[in-house]
């Protein structure tokens, strides 16, 4: 496929083995209140289930300079999404593996458009909705209209939209936005936390039929 798609807290290798090539798989860390939440501990078991070719992201918020490298050293993934501030005092190298997750109004009156960070930094950006407590996984929207004004004044910029995605909605969320990437957690789950393979492979289904009729 040629859009970059993330699975969202995933804790099974049978789940973990559905990222599709070019893809990543996304594993929430250190946050206790999220039910897909894992311990670093738990995150270096999975990694190694991770496809060859795709990335291993962590899903981290308010991170410290120490739980960032700690991340990165001790589970090895490739990139961290950020929820909430990122943490100054890393290297260039460091933040240029960051991906900034943006809090996108749920509405066009909702509140403050946010702005996208500079490119050379932060070559990826994620598009979430405002106002969740947790990264992600909230099946909350942000509102389509925004996120795509800010893809429009970024043209090649790599932006990944996420947020009560699911293998219904896509392809409608890839002509309005026209992201870079997507990212699904709760809209291809049995229950929080639980994933539904079938929903996994009807979301990447979606994705390539979009791909196909906009070829």
């Amino acid at each position: 496929m040629k859009t970059f798609v993330k699975f969202c807290g995933l804790s099974e290798p049978t789940a973990i083995a559905l990222a599709p090539e070019g893809g990543a798989v996304g594993f929430v860390i250190g946050v206790p209140a999220s039910p897909r939440n894992l311990s670093v501990e738990q995150a270096v078991q999975l990694v190694g289930h991770v496809p060859a070719g795709a990335e291993a992201w962590a899903v981290v918020v308010d991170p410290s300079v120490e739980f960032v490298r700690r991340i990165f050293d001790e589970v090895g993934v490739d990139r961290i999404q950020v929820h909430g501030k990122i943490p100054e005092g890393l290297d260039f190298l460091e933040i240029h593996h960051l991906v900034p997750s943006l809090a996108v109004p749920t509405s066009p009156d909702g509140g403050p458009i946010p702005e996208l960070p500079p490119a050379e930094s932060f070559p990826r950006v994620h598009l979430d909705a405002a106002g969740g407590p947790l990264p992600g996984g909230s099946g909350q929207p942000p509102d389509w209209g925004i996120c795509a004004s800010l893809v429009q004044k970024a043209p090649g910029r790599k932006l990944v939209l996420g947020g009560g995605l699911n293998p219904e909605n896509v392809g409608e969320a890839l002509s309005v936005v026209g992201p870079w990437g997507v990212d699904v957690s709760s809209g291809v789950e049995k229950s929080p936390g639980v994933k539904d393979l079938d929903r996994m492979r009807a979301f990447l289904a979606a994705v390539e039929a979009w791909e196909k009729s906009h070829a």
